[in-house]
């Protein structure tokens, strides 16, 4: 509507501005709790516990969470590491998205080891980015959690957002940025080594992983010996997650209890 017909109804008692001018009048539909695995609808027990809405702001849901926020806010080097569904890929992500937003980062580097999960799919068509695109899926699903995809295409083609395979870093230097390597379980000591040596000046780097699900052969994986190596010097935190951490459905936590 242009500027002179909405003053034309105004003139002609068409349109009135002041019925919208008490807020009282605005009626809001009551909305119905979603269901949860463990207390139903309706306000039952659980709900507060999982509720599973978007935060702008994220919330830890557990004490570990909160100790890996907390360890996030105040280190350079963060190691989380606990078994799947504890968060640790999504707040790592989450962190990212908001130093960068506040002017904390330059850019987001992501990366992850690029190995199948226990069988062979052969080789893949396409170019480079095509062929890596399913190893790198998870990231780019938990970037489009917090934010929309089209900002997150134009956030990567600004080279502000950049995700990589682990294979892409040795070299580098990262400075002013937030880094993310993710499935840290899939890289043996000597490629843990090189991406800890990647840290740059302004930066902070979080590492994720669970140590009990590795593709790797038996005693490939460096990220139990690292994290280990790595607990007692100053600057640097680790953070174990367990069980009691996992904000998946609680039919996860209790698979883990027993496998």
């Amino acid at each position: 509507m242009t500027k002179r017909a909405l003053k034309r109804m105004v003139r002609e008692g068409e349109f009135n501005p002041g019925q919208f001018e008490d807020d009282s009048k605005v009626r809001r539909l009551p909305l119905e709790r979603a269901w949860s695995p463990l207390g139903g609808r309706g306000g039952g027990p659980g709900d507060d516990e999982r509720e599973q809405g978007y935060l702008k702001t994220i919330k830890a849901k557990s004490e570990g969470q909160a100790a890996l926020i907390k360890a996030v806010d105040e280190r350079n080097l963060v190691m989380a590491l606990g078994p799947a569904g504890t968060g640790k890929t999504y707040l790592a992500i989450a962190k990212a998205v908001e130093a960068l937003e506040a002017g904390k980062v330059g850019r987001i580097v992501l990366s992850r080891p690029a190995v199948e999960a226990g069988e062979s799919i052969g080789f893949l068509p396409g170019e480079m980015e095509d062929k890596l695109a399913p190893y790198l899926r998870p990231l780019y699903d938990a970037l489009s959690d917090r934010l929309s995809m089209k900002r997150v295409r134009a956030l990567m083609a600004e080279g502000a957002i950049e995700i990589a395979p682990v294979g892409f870093m040795r070299g580098r230097t990262l400075n002013n940025a937030f880094v993310v390597i993710d499935e840290a379980q899939n890289c043996t000591y000597v490629q843990l080594k090189m991406l800890l040596t990647r840290l740059g000046w302004h930066s902070t780097m979080v590492i994720t992983g669970d140590p009990n699900q590795s593709d790797l052969l038996p005693g490939v994986s460096g990220l139990g010996d690292v994290a280990d190596r790595l607990e007692g010097v100053a600057g640097i935190s680790v953070v174990r997650l367990h069980d009691v951490d996992i904000v998946r459905h609680p039919l996860v936590a209790s698979m883990l209890g027993v496998l």
